[in-house]
């Protein structure tokens, strides 16, 4: 599979160590960001990058997913979530990073690197990439729904209406 990372200054260290992790599990990795540590840099341009790279990989037929750090992991996976296509998901354990692809086919995960030891980063991502997407009709059609909203605003009608 490719991963795809990007990560501002707080992840960079987790950034590092976790590629080196999943390229000797087999995946090819591809980061977006940055190169060095730079307290006051900006990571909306990095997470936007790498979400744009997943959609263009699954839009080719490539195996691929994203991983974007930061402090709390909130920004990174709001940046992320601005590119037509991506499903981000802030997990913070186990569960959710399972949930996030089950049920709702996430391609993106966002963590906080200030947050999790390595090893709890490590464990959230490879169940994250080890969980298939569930298929039920149900998240597919709700995925649908946010999908066709993204793309021209329409929602279902207000049953208050």
């Amino acid at each position: 599979m490719r991963i795809h990372i990007a990560t501002d200054h707080a992840g960079l260290e987790f950034s590092t160590r976790l590629q080196e992790h999943l390229r000797s599990l087999g995946h090819a990795v591809v980061d977006h960001g940055p190169v060095e540590y730079d307290a006051l840099d900006d990571y909306p341009a990095f997470c936007i990058r790498a979400a744009q790279a997943v959609v263009a990989d699954q839009s080719a037929g490539v195996d691929a997913l994203g991983v974007v750090f930061g402090g709390s992991g909130n920004g990174e996976q709001i940046a992320a979530n601005k590119v037509q296509g991506i499903r981000a998901a802030l997990v913070w354990n186990l569960s959710t990073a399972e949930l996030a692809r089950e049920h709702n086919d996430a391609n993106v995960i966002s963590i906080g690197a200030r947050q999790h030891s390595f090893e709890e980063v490590v464990s959230f991502i490879e169940r994250f990439i080890g969980t298939p997407f569930s298929g039920d009709e149900r998240h597919v059609r709700r995925i649908r729904q946010i999908a066709d909203f993204e793309r021209n605003g329409s929602l279902l009608p207000d049953p208050r209406a």
